[in-house]
């Protein structure tokens, strides 16, 4: 595009999201609350019918309301671009993350993604490869970088405050399936328990994924080994719902990850420490507006989200003042921003602000695959540690 770019509102369309599914509407709302994107056309569900009565609920005109993704595509690839989408948004189960995003980013549309990324290394690198052929833009929603403190947390690391990292602990603790939630209606258990839609792996790659991403993310040190042990705890189970796994980082530092689904009476406790050799950093994701930094000498200091001193990163991703609380939507909004950062930037033919282009690209969702593919590897095998690069 050219540099006479009018500024305006980003067009999209989602793929999946239609009633009963959860992570959906998380996904509409975060898009839709800076009032810089809007939804345009979806195919809402596998289900043409269940898509269109989505649809439907949505006010979405019938003409963009679609009961399969593929013709989505079509009717899309026959617009004007004046009215044409930007990107698609995919938030169905993981098996169709694969066909829907490389259909896609094939014919030239810029993709945001829900993790995984997809169910194989062998699709993730063909993925990456069609991003890099394409020229697209591509984000996968590991939406917990997007905390203003996770930013901090990341700053603090990367320009030495805690001195060298040493040991690293990330744990994400759910107990939502403690119980066989999957015979009865609850959809989320069963699709996510079930190998051909969920994938290689159940927990490891629900949750787990987002506990590799945020240690990576916030560290920046290469998994080098792992150490896996997967269970399947819940009767008649094929995937794992509990993983612990004790992991090599680059650089010499030694990480563990917990990650599980099966813990009565915990919500969503994800929580990341990372020690270094003159302090350590503690965040926990059902108290997002708060960062602990205990040096090695003096008091712990407790960083809030919002006030002074607190670097540009977690700045510019802060909407209120101190003491007015953000969370969860507010996160998966600062990756959806990035993203239109990113796309806004080449629609005007510029460059877009690192700093406001912040979100996880293609190749960490794929790294992100990789993991679980080497962690239930390293969980059926009797070697001690199982290398990851």
């Amino acid at each position: 595009m050219s540099a006479d770019w009018t500024p305006r509102k980003l067009r999209y369309a989602m793929v999946g999201g239609g009633r009963g599914a959860f992570i959906g509407a998380v996904h509409r709302k975060a898009a839709a609350l800076d009032g810089q994107i809007e939804l345009v056309a979806a195919a809402l569900s596998a289900s043409p019918d269940k898509a269109r009565a989505s649809g439907r609920d949505l006010l979405l005109p019938d003409a963009r309301n679609h009961g399969s993704w593929q013709d989505l595509l079509d009717d899309e690839l026959k617009r004007d671009a004046g009215e044409r989408i930007d990107f698609v948004s995919i938030v169905t189960p993981n098996h169709l993350h694969y066909p829907v995003a490389r259909a896609f980013v094939e014919a030239g549309f810029h993709v945001v993604c829900d993790k995984p990324l997809v169910h194989t290394s062998a699709q993730a690198q063909d993925l990456v490869e069609a991003v890099a052929r394409q020229q697209t833009v591509f984000g996968v929603t590991y939406n917990y970088t997007g905390y203003p403190l996770v930013r901090q947390m990341r700053d603090m690391v990367h320009t030495g405050v805690i001195g060298t990292v040493r040991k690293v602990l990330v744990t994400y603790h759910q107990g939502w399936l403690a119980s066989q939630v999957e015979a009865t209606a609850n959809k989320q258990a069963r699709w996510r328990l079930d190998p051909a839609q969920s994938g290689l792996a159940g927990a490891m790659g629900d949750i787990g994924s987002h506990a590799e991403n945020l240690l990576s993310t916030v560290t920046g040190l290469e998994v080098q080994a792992m150490c896996a042990d997967l269970s399947a705890m819940g009767p008649g189970r094929v995937l794992d719902d509990d993983a612990s796994i004790l992991l090599r980082l680059a650089g010499g530092a030694r990480a563990v990850l917990l990650a599980s689904q099966i813990c009565v009476g915990a919500e969503n406790d994800l929580r990341l420490r990372v020690c270094g050799s003159t302090g350590t950093l503690d965040w926990r994701q059902e108290q997002p507006d708060r960062l602990v930094y205990s040096p090695l000498e003096g008091a712990p200091k407790v960083l809030t989200r919002g006030s002074p001193g607190l670097c540009e990163a977690a700045r510019r991703a802060t909407r209120l003042p101190t003491g007015h609380p953000e969370g969860f939507i507010e996160a998966f909004a600062n990756i959806y921003l990035g993203v239109a950062a990113d796309i806004r930037a080449r629609l005007a033919g510029t460059v877009a602000d690192p700093l406001d282009a912040v979100y996880p690209r293609v190749e960490e969702g794929a790294r992100g695959v990789r993991f679980i593919e080497k962690s239930v590897a390293s969980s059926c095998s009797t070697d001690k540690w199982t290398a990851l690069v």
